[in-house]
């Protein structure tokens, strides 16, 4: 049984006391897209990972860091799925309850804020159920 995995290749930024933190660049699907200088519509985002390794790695090295994609679908679900329905639920209790729209508005902003604050309390706990690991490192070519 395989173990799926979401991957992207890095620049190692720094590795000190086994961890390297690598530089990821994260791009939208239109990114590979020939027209991708002339659209504009293209985002990336760069973002530093920390990942716990023994290995010694020097920065600029590339790297391919990885994350299983159970806990990457888990990630989605924490972020994106629970507050869409705790929206939904809010703004459909609160408008049956009979508040007016601008009141049953703010209190379900206000609650998927709660969410998102709580979510914030746990995130050292989350952090580590979350471990990126290096499956492979390139070979520079000198």
């Amino acid at each position: 049984l395989a173990v799926e995995e979401i991957s992207h290749k890095g620049k190692v930024l720094s590795a000190r006391d086994g961890v390297v933190s690598v530089e990821i660049v994260s791009s939208s699907v239109c990114g590979q897209c020939h027209a991708l200088g002339l659209c504009g519509m293209s985002e990336s985002v760069r973002k530093t990972v920390q990942v716990r390794d023994g290995s010694s790695y020097q920065p600029g090295q590339e790297v391919e860091v990885c994350l299983a994609t159970r806990k990457g679908l888990k990630a989605v679900v924490l972020s994106y799925v629970i507050p869409v329905l705790v929206l939904i639920v809010l703004i459909l209790s609160l408008s049956a309850a009979g508040l007016p729209e601008l009141a049953a508005g703010l209190l379900t902003i206000a609650g998927i804020a709660v969410y998102y604050i709580v979510l914030w309390f746990f995130r050292d706990s989350l952090k580590e159920e979350y471990v990126f690991y290096i499956k492979k490192q390139f070979v520079d070519n000198l």
